[in-house]
């Protein structure tokens, strides 16, 4: 549930970001009779992105095992894309975010002013597929069934309140940590979700080989004791994973954990 929760509430503001960035250029144009559009754009992305989630509840509801492995496997294989370049492009584009959206509020205004509404659901949509997929293969990953659903959701009404806030000018905090330091947690999360689609396809015989467990810490951390459920709710926790699963978990980890964090460590070396 904490996993999910955190990813609603960075998602959440995200999208609260462009919402807000989007409604207050309008307001600043003395365009606020525009507002409810944007606003109507916006909420029909997230109500697409919300019915994707239940669709593919549905979906795996009425599957056999064998296809609700397979569906498994594949959308958290497809979450680690989603998340891998959600996190990068977020550090590459943010700075230019405010100034793109003013432009697409112009183009769309010289058209037509319902185009703001396509402007805003255009906007929020990549965002809400995106968190949609990765929210559902992460309540898979860390076992948290409908209440990882419930976290996902507190996490977004969450990330409402504080994107109502910093738009009215009541709160203030450092968006370039808030996003350097969830983007990391995210790499991590990923790793853990790569590592379950990877062992979802062994249990299907796709990579039948390095079945062998690295190591079972159940004695250590049985299942369903607090330190366990803790671990696997908020990182995807394997307590005996297989080798190929392992190998899976570093070699996403390293790689994309390096080149992630090189930029920051590169700008601290610098100052």
């Amino acid at each position: 549930m904490l996993a999910t929760y955190l990813i609603g509430v960075r998602e959440g503001i995200e999208a609260a970001i462009i919402i807000s960035i989007l409604v207050g250029y309008v307001v600043k144009l003395g365009e606020k009779q525009l507002v409810s559009r944007i606003l109507l754009g916006a909420g029909l992305a997230v109500l697409i992105a919300v019915g994707i989630g239940f669709g593919l509840s549905g979906i795996e509801a009425d599957a056999s095992a064998t296809t609700e492995i397979t569906i498994t496997g594949t959308t958290s294989l497809l979450a680690v894309v989603f998340v891998t370049w959600m996190i990068f492009w977020m550090a590459k584009q943010a700075r230019a975010m405010s100034s793109h959206l003013r432009e697409q509020v112009d183009a769309a205004l010289i058209k037509n002013s319902w185009s703001l509404a396509l402007v805003a659901f255009l906007a929020v949509i990549r965002e809400g597929v995106e968190s949609s997929i990765l929210i559902w293969s992460t309540a898979k990953t860390t076992n948290g069934g409908f209440s990882a659903f419930g976290g996902a959701f507190l996490g977004l009404g969450t990330a409402a309140v504080l994107g109502y806030l910093m738009y009215r000018g009541s709160l203030k905090f450092n968006i370039g940590k808030f996003f350097r330091y969830t983007g990391s947690y995210l790499v991590v999360l990923a790793a853990g979700i790569f590592a379950y689609g990877i062992g979802e396809f062994q249990e299907l015989g796709v990579f039948p080989f390095l079945t062998n467990h690295t190591y079972d810490l159940n004695s250590v951390l049985p299942e369903n004791s607090i330190p366990e459920l803790i671990l696997v709710g908020t990182t995807g926790f394997n307590s005996s994973p297989t080798v190929l699963q392992t190998i899976a978990w570093f070699a996403y980890l390293i790689p994309v954990g390096f080149l992630y964090l090189r930029p920051r460590a590169a700008k601290a070396a610098s100052k």
